[in-house]
């Protein structure tokens, strides 16, 4: 089964690569919170990012886990905000739908 581990030092381009690697899905990665307004510069790491007082830590992300709760464990973990598109990149993923079949 596909996973990756996410670290506060992990650099966004690379959490970005990595998720569409394992999953095929596309990982958008907001500067807020809510998952909505400018994206995250793909250079900085998720701990320059990560909202205030939000604690971080590593996050082990398998396929089998639901869109939702991924997006909601991201937003608990660091504060900041994921959504999880398609392959194309063309529509989001439904909360319901695991990450592997996101991608498909």
């Amino acid at each position: 089964m596909a996973e990756i581990s996410v670290s506060g030092k992990m650099k966004v381009k690379s959490l970005k690569n990595d998720f569409k690697k394992a999953f095929g899905a596309t990982l958008r990665v907001y500067q807020s919170v809510s998952g909505k307004g400018r994206f995250a510069d793909d250079d900085a790491t998720l701990a320059s990012i990560r909202a205030e007082g939000a604690k971080g830590g590593e996050l082990a992300v398998k396929g089998n886990m639901l869109v939702g709760n991924f997006e909601k464990k991201f937003a608990e973990m660091w504060g900041i905000g994921v959504q999880v598109a398609n392959a194309n990149d063309t529509a989001l993923a439904k909360d319901d739908v695991t990450l592997t079949q996101a991608g498909k």
